[in-house]
C-alpha cells in the first residue's frame, strides 16, 4: 500500500513564507533528494478559508511513496531537507504520515 508524508505549513498573522523559495529551490530540493523514493507529489497553496476567511494554511505538501520501504529509505535522507526550512518560513511544519486509499 502507497504511503504519504503530508507537510503542512500553518500561517497566521505574523508567520513568513516565501513561497517562490518554495517552489523554484526547496521542492526542487525535495525531488532531488527522495526522487528514487517518491511515487507523486502534489502541493496546495492556501488562499483563503471558508467565507473568505484568511488560509489556515501557507502550504500543504503531500509526497507519495511506493510502499512503507520507500517511504522509510526517504526519511533517512530528510535531514537537508529540514535544515533548508527556515530559508522559506518561520513557521514550524506539521506532519502526517498515511495510508493512501
Amino acid at each position: 500500500m502507497s504511503v504519504s508524508l503530508q507537510v503542512i505549513y500553518p500561517a497566521t498573522e505574523r508567520s513568513h513564507f516565501d513561497m517562490d523559495y518554495y517552489t523554484e529551490t526547496h521542492l526542487p530540493k525535495v525531488a532531488a533528494q527522495f526522487g528514487a523514493h517518491l511515487e507523486n507529489t502534489l502541493v496546495t497553496r492556501g488562499i483563503s478559508g471558508p467565507e473568505n476567511a484568511p488560509a489556515a494554511y501557507h502550504a500543504i505538501a503531500t509526497l507519495v511513496f511506493a510502499d512503507a520501504a520507500a517511504f522509510g529509505a526517504a526519511m533517512g535522507e530528510i535531514g537537508p531537507l529540514v535544515e533548508d526550512i527556515p530559508n522559506f518560513t518561520d513557521v514550524t511544519p506539521q506532519m502526517m504520515i498515511g495510508e493512501v486509499l
